[in-house]
Parts: structure tokens; sequence; C-alpha cells
């Protein structure tokens, strides 16, 4: 029980890794506010977490807009007392190039996956203060680190959090205030079935995506959410302003 009196929120916790991260928070003893623009499938997976014993608190909320963020913090404060961890996790993404990509496309990206991270964090800032302290962990991307042709606008979206993780661990370690991003290679949720959709031959591109990888497998959103459960706990008390790749090994390749 390693989250055990904690209050977390997960945002994006509808599915795929949101959904895994706070399932493993409650698992392991952290009371949960599970956040969604899609209010169906976030009161499902709270449902799901109270069944098996846990706590959780499904809030429908836009985390591209600052009343959604301020929503989700006050409703979770309202029910748990207080704020702990915040994984800021929520994203959507679009396959194009850059060419491709239009402004409104990109802005749309922009508002969730950079705008609604900075949104997140400035609201969760002061709950986590009233605490002595806390965790903000960011989802980032392999794609921030490197690029793919196909996604210019999530991948520097992706890099500009990397960039904002370390300003908000420099700024408010003082504070005892920690601030880390995991960095997932591919993952098997519905974000990634999309992509693979999208090309000619789906099947095929799995697989030679799949062989791109030394462990021969993709992640599952359980691989991402056990890193998240270590940086929330005390056991990463000394980490902050680092990325960790949950990559399968992807990026130590060269060729």
């Amino acid at each position: 029980m390693r989250l055990r009196g904690k209050v977390a929120i997960v945002t994006g916790a509808g599915r795929g890794i949101g959904q895994a991260t706070a399932r493993r928070f409650a698992e392991e003893g952290a009371a949960v506010g599970c956040i969604d623009i899609d209010g169906e499938a976030v009161t499902a997976a709270a449902e799901a977490i109270n069944r098996d014993g846990g706590q959780a608190l499904a809030v429908a909320a836009d985390v591209a807009t600052v009343e959604g963020n301020r929503h989700m913090v006050e409703q979770t404060l309202a029910r748990f007392g207080g704020l702990d961890v915040l994984h800021a996790n929520a994203a959507v993404q679009f396959l194009g190039r850059l060419e491709d990509t239009s402004e409104a496309d990109w802005d749309r990206l922009h508002a969730t996956n950079l705008r609604g991270v900075y949104l997140g964090i400035r609201e969760a800032l002061p709950r986590l203060r009233a605490r002595g302290g806390g965790t903000i962990l960011i989802t980032s991307s392999v794609l921030g680190i490197v690029g793919d042709p196909d996604l210019p606008a999530y991948g520097a979206q992706k890099g500009g959090l990397r960039a904002l993780c370390r300003a908000v661990a420099t700024a408010h370690g003082p504070e005892n205030i920690r601030c880390n991003t995991i960095c997932p290679g591919d993952v098997d949720t519905a974000m990634n079935v999309d992509y693979f959709a999208q090309q000619p031959d789906p099947e095929a591109a799995r697989e030679a995506v799949t062989d791109r990888y030394p462990l021969r497998r993709l992640a599952s959103p359980i691989d991402v959410a056990n890193v998240a459960v270590f940086l929330a706990s005390e056991e990463a008390s000394y980490l902050s302003g680092i990325d960790i790749a949950v990559d399968g090994g992807l990026l130590a390749r060269i060729y």
C-alpha cells in the first residue's frame, strides 16, 4: 500500500493509461479523482475501482479549459479533503505530416496536450503546497525525445511537456513538490489502435512497429501505470525533473 492516505487526480482516466493508473493508485491505497471528458467512460472506470474496494470519484471535465481543471480539483478536494498527486495524462492525437496539419488541428491538440497540462498544474499547485508537498506526473512520450514525421504536432507538444516538467521541478522543489515525466513508446490503447487503423495494412504496420522493440512487444497500460505508482510513492522521493522512458528498449537501439 505505497500510496496509503494519498489523494490523487488522474486525467484521461476513462481508458488506456489513465484508467490503468487510476486502478493501480487505488490498489496502492490512494483515493483517486478520475477525470475524463467522456463522462460515461470515467464513471464506469471509477465504479469498477469502488466495486473492488478502492476509493474513486468520477468527474467529467474538459482539461483543455480553465473551468474543467478547476472543476476536477474542486470536486476531488470536496470528496477527499486534499491533493497529493496529479497525474496529467489526458491527450489527443492527430495523424498527419506538418504540411497536412491545419492550424485548427494544431490548436486542438495543443489545447489538451500542452496547455491543458499547464492549466492542471497551475490549479493543483496551491493544493499540493497546502499538504506540505506532493507529486506531479506528466505523461509525455518517446515522441517528445525522437521524431515521427507523421506526428509533428503531437511530438512537439510532448517535447514541450518535458521542458515544462523541468521548469516545475526546479521552481517548486523547495516546496517539496516533485515533477517527472513518463515517456511511453507504443502502448496497446485505443489511440494506438486508431493509429494502426489509418495505415494501408494495419496488421503489417503493427508487426513492423513491434519488431523495432527489443522486447518484441508493445507496452500494456499497466506497464506504464506501474511506473506512475513508483514515481508517486516515497520510494521515488529523490527523483525530480527527469524522464523515464517506458519503451521496451526502443531508444537504446541505433538501427
